[in-house]
């Protein structure tokens, strides 16, 4: 692999387009990455830094940069998968590469090399359309027309006609593709001609070796094939051998008239010739000749319906049994007339699959009506005779040559020959003639061609046709020359057979005219294989045995060798007088005679050569224009002709004739003689034998005055110009006749563009004086949809492009008549594609401007017409190929920068009037100085500058052009204009001029840095406007109207508010929406005020007052915050639009309505359970990320029920490229600056933030709302080293780093997301937090093991062995060293309270580790007492040191935990009153551990009761008391009562009543309470 592409990237250009269709084919196949590799695949092509100086023919080198320019979408178009046109493309890619191969070869004769170019330039115009690039306008022969050598009018029309003939192939294409029925009979009614299209599917055939398959149509009842053969060379394998080919074996026979279409049997047959060995059973293939051809079999299918039309059906696939021969001696003719004969084929499976279908119209309707059968790629078989009609242009010049018969003595051998019959064309020196014969449609042409060989016939039957096409210039020293050898089986004995016999026929016969169609008798001669080599010795022999005379050196034969030909040919001639009139120069004496014989010719010869007959007649005429001799034969031989045509006979000739007189005939003083004959027959009608001559020219009268008609035209241009023009002007003026009018006005312009037509400045001058004004007038009128506009812009075009310096002048001075709109007006039409003469046009503006600078329309027109023209379309060079654009700049140069410098010194030359054209001309100079020509971008940004400086001069500010340069810009940036580059000059060169004026240096600076910071945004913004990711774009837009609020362009603010409502809404973001849409609420008021017109942005809000928009606004989002379940919201919004339901509109049914909603509101809050989503923070590093997210961090909201994998799997769905990171810690520079993608995304815990109102207990349903929605703050803890590692204390550097994420904005706000920013916790809350994990987990095993005594212990003594054994992990005492010290206190005073927490834990968890101790030895082995007794021992040292330090804590115990869920059980009031009076023994933090963890019990059933007996008022009584039981039972019924409130610490509760506590120790044994 790593060779293929190495040896690809060093193809050079050349060899690239060389490339073979199947090559290009198989590669991509193979490798189909490839395409998308642009610096491996197609390197011609792609490589658009390449200079190639070209060194051939200007349609190869439009084909090489057509192929570079179809290759790079043809890439594009494997990219996006857009499989069907991909394969258009790549076929018309190899069709063109094939054909340049050929056209470089330079093997074709004149007539197919024409022909050739026209398929190409066909192909290319056709492939330009459908790849929305640019039409190339050519003339007749296809060549590409030169503007500066063309004439307008002629462009236009050219143009017309190639857009036409595309667009009726696209439209052809589509109706088929459609499958629109056409009505098939009408159709073949109306064309003379049909084809026969056939479609070869397989061949299932077990031949062995390669073979020919050749395909023809045949007549059985006369025995005879009636057109060319389509040969198909077929392999061993059982493939075609151009594999390129498989699945495209597709041909199509051409020229059928009426009359096949009336033959009683039609038969498509297929010869099968074997070609290898002289027999299949002889297997030593090394001893034995190969290459020989050799008789197989074949198969017959009877057409006669399909070409009759009975049967239709292009898709339906027949099989074609196959009959091989007998033995190989078996004639092929005589098993196709038996397959003909015999009812049934024994085929044993064998045959050909074929489709057919009967096309009607030539060759040329065909490729154009039905594109899908028939390409540029199927292959031709004509008739072997002429079609019924042959148009002018129609050249053909083939010559078919039938092998028949022959009969060859046995001489000297034994048995008969094998004989193998070679035929070549030899001229008159002999020298061969290479690739001139046609073994069949499909194939190449060769140089000999080889017959079959039937093994020991003495009298073979060939019956094998081939076509010779010879160049016209040679066919006339040209001979077919036929040799025969004998062929033995044995390779050795082979070699050493000489040729035995020749033949050989001239093409040219003795007096001209071509070799006699039919069967030929010739003539076989015999002598040394040398001298029948050498032509000297045999050409002055005769050919045939009708013809023979002295023989010379050379012997004849007993063999006998026939043959048949066929002539089929527009310049060869078999009729001796036709051809002396087509060639009378070379002898005028006969010149009379010639013409007098013309009329004695057959018809049909006539016809075949009728644009030369009539070409000859009238060269006649007019080079013998002085003379009257042979005036009244002409006439009599075209009437001849024109009576000829209008014989029923020959009717079907009549579009031929039209066509010539319309396109070819060019006599132009032919109807000055033609109508004095034809007066001089009216004159002497009654005279002898010219009554007869009248008769028949009165009935060819009507194409008699068709050519006096056309030859008056051509003469009379000249003296009709006044007169037409006064016409023109006349009838335009009315508006009358237009399109006659236009298309009269083109044709004068056509003539006089042309350079033989003497001096024509005066005429221009007569149509500039008289049209021009009237012309600019009727197209002003026109709207751009009328079919004329595209016609009568051209004639403008062409009015100016004839226009000398001396009609500018003489416009200019006679200025002061017309209207200065008029003659810019006129100038508009600069406005269409590409104009050759714009630098010229404008500068006649310039001119005309500057004599009137005051004119203020004038020169506003000026400026419009100006900026339109530089931002034309077809002058964006950027949006070009590069191949187009480098031959455009090569030809032109950037027009653009040529006509913004004009106006640049325009703008200057204004003087004060500059004022009068601020802020209207902002929008069309930014317009212009955003074309991304950094020369015109230097050349005219200053002018801001002093749009800046010339209102400063008027107003002292420049806030008119400020507003409208941001208006301006914005719809400019997103309408895809401006670029990074833009941001850049216009800050570089705005500052420049702004620091060096005194008075706005610092104003404009301010202005430049908010217009730079807004160009930021809007490219930001552009740049991701049409991304599939929605999320993108919805930042960007929030970017860009936090910009326009933020500089108060309040309606730029609304416009992009409704950008991101609208994203939303397409994603379903229902509740963003509705906080986008209260963004805009926001800005209005309750009120009558009026609504100003950027307020209702949207035409849904039909709004008067800002009262009524709110009002609107407020449904609108409420409808949203109920669909995104954010009924809260809705409520809230409910409220404030009820009020004004109730006391300002008083609209009680409004109001009854939106309480309904807000009651179904509350319920759903209660009732339905709404999803909880995630929240994630997500960082993107790295220089890849556009700038709005580049290196910053983001908290989203995600969906519903959405797993962190899934949202990370749909973020990376949205960056492919981008590489997620495996860490949480924040990223190095080295990330950050690089030029990847890189992401970082975990999982954070919102933090509640109840709102105030909240001030006492509610409902869970409730409050869950607010744990996930209105949060601003989301936490992240993880722990992280800060320094070195302390080897003696781990902890002194062990951080917490909890970062805090606080948004922009609430979530959800008007997106999913906002930025954030962290705070980092010291390690001190670490060792806090540590401790406080620590204490729960001892605590939360020691209730697994109480609850299930059957958990192993090893988890118990591996946590408690770790806490108590300080030579395991150290415990606390590392904390004790690195924060309870009066250095570390010095030094965080601020840590006081902390220090103290975390005392207060560790002095919690000694009681914790009493308790997992205890449950620990009660249920360790033997084997484990030793360490139990250890750990036992470390942790009474740990408890002594402890309490010691930070006092002793209790724990309420399992006991008390059962007794109390027993009289719970029994008597909830009573279990209240027993645990009131245990808590005033334990101290507070017991209790509400306790609390805790009954409440996760037992949430609902406890929590009300338990809050009850807590009042301050309770305990007071408590206190009073002194009898205990008389105490409880005394308050038993005011326990009940009492809201639940703050706890107060027992310690102030039971100051000076130990005697409490001795009770509540007492109390411990009760296991329940009876009452008294």
């Amino acid at each position: 692999m790593n060779m293929q592409w190495c040896y690809f990237e060093s193809v050079i250009a050349g060899l690239v387009l060389e490339m073979t269709g199947s090559f290009l084919e198989m590669t991509l196949l193979s490798y189909p990455k490839l395409l998308l590799n642009s610096d491996f695949f197609f390197p011609v092509f792609l490589r658009q830094h390449e200079t190639v100086i070209p060194n051939e023919l200007p349609l190869i080198q439009e084909v090489t940069t057509t192929l570079r320019e179809w290759s790079i979408i043809w890439r594009q178009l494997y990219v996006v998968n857009n499989r069907e046109m991909f394969r258009s493309v790549r076929h018309m890619i190899y069709d063109l590469i094939e054909w340049r191969s050929q056209i470089l070869s330079g093997t074709l004769p004149q007539d197919e090399l024409k022909e050739l170019k026209k398929k190409v330039t066909a192909k290319i115009d056709y492939g330009n359309r459908i790849l929305d690039l640019d039409l190339v306008v050519r003339d007749e022969d296809g060549n590409i027309l030169d503007p500066e050598q063309t004439s307008t009018i002629s462009l236009f029309r050219a143009h017309e006609i190639a857009s036409k003939q595309v667009e009726e192939r696209l439209l052809e294409e589509k109706s088929q593709k459609q499958n629109i029925d056409i009505n098939r009979q009408a159709k073949f009614a109306a064309t003379p001609s049909f084809a026969l299209f056939v479609n070869l599917k397989n061949v299932v055939c077990k031949i062995g070796e390669d073979a020919e398959v050749l395909m023809s149509l045949y007549d059985p009842l006369e025995s005879k094939f009636i057109s060319e053969n389509y040969l198909v060379r077929w392999s061993s394998s059982g493939l075609p051998k151009d594999i390129d080919r498989l699945h495209n074996l597709r041909a199509v026979f051409t020229d059928l008239g009426s009359k096949d279409l009336k033959r009683d049997k039609i038969s498509f047959v297929c010869q099968i010739v074997r070609v290898g060995r002289m027999e299949l059973r002889d297997n030593n293939t090394r001893k034995l000749t190969s290459g020989l051809r050799r008789p197989f079999g074949v198969a017959v299918m009877d057409v006669t319906d399909i070409i009759n039309g009975k049967v239709d059906d292009e898709d339906k696939q027949h099989f074609i049994p196959f009959q091989p021969v007998a033995g190989e001696n078996d004639f092929l003719q005589t098993v196709i007339n038996k397959v003909i004969a015999a009812k049934e084929v024994n085929h044993k499976g064998q045959g050909l699959w074929v489709t057919l279908k009967l096309l009607p119209g030539d060759i040329h309707q065909i490729r154009k009506e039905f594109p899908h059968l028939v390409d540029r790629s199927t292959a031709v078989a004509r008739k072997m005779g002429f079609p019924e009609i042959i148009m002018p242009g129609d050249v053909r010049n083939d010559i078919y040559v039938t092998l028949v018969q022959g009969d060859f003595d046995k001489g000297s051998k034994t048995t008969a020959k094998n004989v193998e019959v070679t035929v070549s064309v030899y001229d008159e020196d002999g020298k061969r003639l290479e690739s001139v014969i046609f073994p069949g449609a499909g194939d190449e042409a060769i140089s000999e061609y080889k017959s079959v060989i039937y093994y020991q016939v003495k009298q073979p039957r060939w019956f094998e046709t081939v076509k010779v096409a010879i160049p016209i210039e040679d066919v006339n020293r040209s001979h077919l020359r036929f040799t025969f050898r004998h062929r033995s089986s044995q390779d050795s004995k082979d070699k050493s057979e000489k040729i035995f016999a020749l033949a050989f026929v001239k093409l040219m016969r003795y007096d001209g005219t071509t070799l006699r169609d039919g069967e030929h008798d010739l003539i076989v001669y015999k002598a040394e294989a040398k001298k029948l080599e050498d032509a000297s010795t045999y050409l002055s022999l005769p050919s045939t045995k009708i013809d023979m005379q002295n023989l010379g050196s050379c012997t004849i034969s007993k063999d006998s060798f026939q043959i048949s030909t066929l002539v089929c040919s527009t310049k060869l001639t078999q009729n001796v007088d036709l051809l002396g009139l087509l060639k009378w120069r070379s002898n005028t004496n006969l010149l009379q005679q010639n013409l007098k014989q013309l009329m004695k010719v057959d018809g049909g010869e006539v016809v075949k050569f009728l644009q030369d007959t009539l070409d000859a007649l009238f060269n006649i005429m007019m080079e013998n224009s002085e003379s009257e001799t042979f005036d009244t034969l002409v006439f009599d031989a075209l009437v001849f002709i024109i009576g000829l045509i209008a014989d029923r006979k020959f009717q079907h000739f009549n579009p031929v004739l039209e066509t010539y007189i319309k396109k070819h005939f060019s006599a132009t003083l032919a109807y000055t003689k033609l109508t004095k004959v034809l007066k001089t027959y009216v004159d002497n009608a009654e005279k002898c034998g010219i009554t007869d001559q009248l008769f028949k020219a009165m009935k060819a009268l009507e194409y008699i005055f068709k050519f006096i008609v056309r030859s008056r035209i051509l003469f009379n241009q000249e003296i009709l110009l006044p007169t037409m023009t006064d016409q023109l002007k006349y009838h335009l003026e009315r508006q009358e006749d237009l399109e006659a009018c236009c298309q009269l006005l083109s044709n004068i312009l056509e003539v006089l563009y042309k350079k033989d037509v003497g001096p024509t400045q005066r005429h221009v001058q007569i149509i500039m004086e008289k049209l021009l004004r009237t012309v600019n007038r009727t197209v002003i009128s026109m709207g751009r949809d009328s079919e004329l506009i595209g016609s009568f812009v051209a004639c403008m075009t062409a009015i100016l492009r004839q226009m000398e310096d001396y009609h500018y002048a003489h416009l200019i001075k006679t200025f002061g008549k017309m209207r200065s709109d008029v003659v810019v007006k006129t100038m508009a039409v600069l406005f269409s594609p590409i104009n050759l003469y714009a630098e010229k046009a404008f500068q006649r503006i310039n001119d005309i401007c500057s004599c009137h600078s005051g004119a203020f329309q004038l020169w506003n027109n000026y400026f419009h017409l100006a900026v339109a023209f530089l931002t034309q379309e077809s002058l964006q060079l950027e949006n070009f190929s590069s191949a187009k654009r480098a031959k455009i700049l090569n030809k032109y140069g950037d027009m653009r920068r040529q006509i913004g410098f004009e106006i640049r010194d325009m703008w200057y030359n204004l003087g004060q009037h500059k004022i009068k054209f601020i802020p209207e001309m902002v929008g069309p100079i930014l317009e212009m100085t955003l074309i991304p020509e950094t020369e015109l971008r230097k050349a005219t940004i200053p002018i801001f500058f002093d749009m800046m400086q010339c209102e400063f001069h008027f107003t002292r500010s420049f806030q008119m052009f400020e507003n409208e340069i941001i208006t301006k810009l914005d719809h400019e940036v997103e309408g895809g204009r401006g670029d990074e580059q833009y941001k850049v000059l216009f800050d570089k060169i705005l500052l420049e001029h702004c620091r060096k004026h005194k008075y706005l240096a610092k104003s404009g600076e301010t202005f430049v840095k908010l217009v730079v910071r807004l160009m930021e945004r809007l490219l930001d913004y552009r740049t991701i406007m049409h991304d599939e990711n929605k999320e993108n774009r919805m930042s960007c837009t929030v970017n860009v109207l936090n910009f326009y609020k933020e500089i108060e362009r309040e309606e730029m603010y609304i416009r992009y508010l409704y950008k991101l409502c609208d994203l939303h809404k397409e994603c379903d973001n229902y509740t963003e929406a509705a906080y986008t849409l209260l963004l805009h609420a926001k800005l209005l008021k309750w009120s009558e005020e009026a609504c100003a017109a950027h307020l209702t942005q949207r035409d849904g809000y039909q709004a008067a007052t800002q009262g009524q928009l709110k009002e609107q606004l407020y449904q609108e989002i409420i409808h949203y915050f109920d669909k995104g379940k954010m009924w809260e919201e809705a409520i809230a919004l409910g409220k404030e639009l009820a009020e004004q339901y109730e006391n300002e509109m008083f609209d009680y049914e409004q109001l009854s309505e939106l309480l309904r909603k807000q009651a179904q509101f509350y319920e759903n809050i209660v009732k339905v359970i709404r999803p909880k989503p995630d929240y994630f923070a997500v960082g993107y590093y790295g220089q890849g990320f556009p700038t709005f997210i580049r290196n910053k961090v983001f908290i989203y909201r995600g969906k519903e029920y959405e797993r962190r994998e899934d949202f990370e799997a749909r973020l990376l769905t949205q960056f492919p490229n981008a590489e997620k990171m495996k860490t949480t810690s924040p990223p190095g520079d080295d990330i950050k600056n690089s030029s990847g993608q890189y992401i970082q995304c975990f999982t954070v815990k919102p933090k509640l933030d109840l709102p105030s109102k909240f001030h006492r207990p509610v409902s869970e349903q409730i409050v869950s709302f607010y744990r996930v929605n209105e949060v601003q703050r989301f936490e992240y803890s993880r722990p992280v080293r800060k320094g070195e590692k302390n080897p003696d204390n781990e902890f002194a550097n062990m951080w917490i780093e909890r970062t805090i994420y606080v948004t922009a904005y609430k979530l959800p706000g008007i997106l999913r997301w906002f930025e954030v920013k962290s705070v980092e916790i010291s390690p001190l809350e670490n060792a806090i937090e540590t401790m406080q994990l620590t204490n729960d987990k001892i605590n939360n095993m020691v209730q697994q093991h109480l609850n299930d005594p059957n958990l192993p212990i090893n988890p118990l003594s591996m946590l408690l062995n770790g806490i108590v054994d300080p030579a395991v992990m150290g415990g606390f005492t590392n904390y004790e060293k690195a924060f309870f010290n009066e250095k570390y206190m010095h030094e965080h005073p601020e840590d006081h309270d902390k220090i103290e927490k975390l005392k207060d834990l560790i002095a919690w968890q000694i009681p914790f580790l009493a308790e997992g101790i205890r449950i620990h030895g009660e249920k360790v082995t033997e084997a484990l007492r030793p360490f139990h007794e250890r750990m036992e021992a470390c942790f009474r040292q740990l408890k002594e040191k402890v309490e010691k330090q930070y006092g002793v804590r209790a724990v309420v115990s399992c006991l008390l935990t059962s007794c109390f869920k027993q009289m719970w059980n029994f008597c909830e009031t009573q279990a209240i009153l027993f645990f009131s009076i245990l808590i005033l023994y334990f101290n507070l933090l017991a209790w509400e551990q306790f609390l805790n963890s009954l409440f996760l019990e037992n949430p609902d059933n406890f929590l009300d009761s338990s809050r009850k007996f807590f009042s301050i008022r309770f305990f007071r009584n408590c206190s009073k008391s002194k009898s205990l039981p008389e105490m409880m039972w005394h308050n038993y019924s005011t326990a009940k009562c009492h809201l639940a409130v703050d706890l107060v610490p027992s310690q102030d509760l039971c100051q000076g009543h130990a005697s409490l506590q001795r009770c509540a120790a007492c109390i411990l044994n009760f296991h329940t309470l009876a009452p008294p």
